[in-house]
């Protein structure tokens, strides 16, 4: 039995991950081009580069969605697949018991039309009974990582969660549309003022002292208003290459909403 990720951001990667360590069988689907800023801890990257590896565990990029001989290969060899399929027919070939759509696009998602046995929603934009069978909560907080069988989870307030008191600031945005074009590292230690990257031309410098967390690919067409990167004022190099302590918190709670559905433990584990 396999589990499908749509998805493969930081978030949705921590998912992943813990599924995986757990013994479940894993597949994640991307877009052609995924726009994961934190692109050392998210699996989206192998699209990019073939694969990738997190915390120990590799994922393999698999062009053709079909490819049914192909994904069973992978997960064979103990990785994770990384399909590019932003429409979902992997859902159609490979026949989940369980589909976690983890893309946080923060609006109402139309329910799956293939028959699943459970699928399990990340934060806004999910209501079980209509889209979904059980809801985790992303936002921080006492909520997070609790598993909803009944009602959403809350509502997105388009405010970034803090970190050492910064908010808003520590999140890069494209100030207009064109091509990223990208002046610093993931994991460079930054000043404030210094140039991280520019947008056809137009400056995105530092606002205060941090370590660039995340950063979307240089040669990106991005949209204004789009996040780029993330600036972390803990300053500490090695969280970049660390899945966050939320997305493990929401991976755990979508376990829960798997082994809570007794029918469905013993086609996991062989």
């Amino acid at each position: 039995m396999i589990v499908i990720i749509r998805g493969g951001g930081d978030l949705a990667s921590g998912v992943a991950l813990r599924l995986h360590q757990a013994g479940l069988q894993v597949v994640i689907t991307e877009l052609e081009q995924p726009l994961a800023v934190r692109r050392l801890v998210s699996f989206a990257e192998a699209v990019y580069a073939g694969e990738t590896t997190v915390e120990g565990v590799t994922a393999r990029r698999v062009k053709d969605p079909s490819d049914t001989l192909r994904i069973i290969q992978v997960l064979a060899k103990g990785h994770l697949p990384v399909l590019i399929d932003p429409l979902g027919v992997s859902i159609r070939y490979l026949h989940p018991t369980v589909v976690v759509d983890g893309r946080m696009l923060k609006q109402q998602v139309p329910l799956i039309p293939e028959q699943v046995k459970l699928i399990v929603g990340l934060g806004p934009g999910f209501v079980p009974g209509e889209n979904c069978h059980a809801v985790v909560e992303t936002k921080r907080g006492h909520m997070l990582g609790r598993v909803f069988w009944n009602g959403p989870a809350e509502a997105d307030t388009g405010v970034p969660e803090g970190l050492e008191a910064r908010r808003s600031e520590r999140v890069l945005r494209a100030p207009v549309a064109g091509t990223l074009n990208t002046h610093a590292q993931i994991c460079d230690l930054i000043e404030p003022g210094r140039l991280i990257a520019d947008v056809s031309g137009v400056e995105i410098r530092a606002p205060f002292q941090g370590v660039l967390r995340g950063l979307l690919h240089g040669g990106s067409e991005v949209q204004a208003g789009l996040k780029i990167g993330d600036l972390d004022p803990r300053a500490e190099p090695r969280f970049c290459s660390l899945v966050s302590d939320k997305a493990l918190a929401v991976g755990g709670g979508v376990l829960e909403a798997i082994l809570s559905r007794t029918e469905l433990r013993p086609g996991f584990w062989r």
